[in-house]
């Protein structure tokens, strides 16, 4: 049988700004290790440390645009487009621009704070 999510958990960001991260499916909400789902709200001047995780990222952004920096540069994805970060490859977030911006993201497998190795 199918199993109904009814609503996300909300989740702490990391970062300089309070960012809003809700989860779906993953290891917090659903006990999830295979893969996680989250409804990602980015405010204008956020950023988050860098990291190196062992996991595929797959971003869609929705609203706005993501700053994706990596260690050749830095990649901007507008709202319908999408970005496949890879495990492995150092990588940093922000949303510098005018209303920050909404994405979904998904993790294969999961996010963790064990597996993401965010820079000191």
């Amino acid at each position: 049988m199918p199993t109904l999510i009814p609503h996300p958990t909300r989740i702490e960001s990391a970062g300089n700004k309070p960012k809003v991260i809700e989860e779906y499916v993953g290891r917090v909400h659903t006990s999830t290790a295979e893969i996680s789902v989250a409804h990602m709200h980015s405010p204008e001047g956020w950023e988050e440390p860098g990291q190196t995780p062992e996991f595929d990222e797959y971003t869609l952004v929705l609203r706005g645009t993501l700053r994706v920096h990596h260690k050749s540069g830095e990649i901007d994805v507008a709202a319908g487009q999408a970005l496949i970060a890879h495990r492995g490859e150092w990588i940093r977030y922000s949303t510098p621009f005018s209303g920050g911006a909404e994405y979904i993201a998904l993790c294969l497998p999961a996010f963790s704070p064990q597996t993401v190795h965010r820079d000191c």
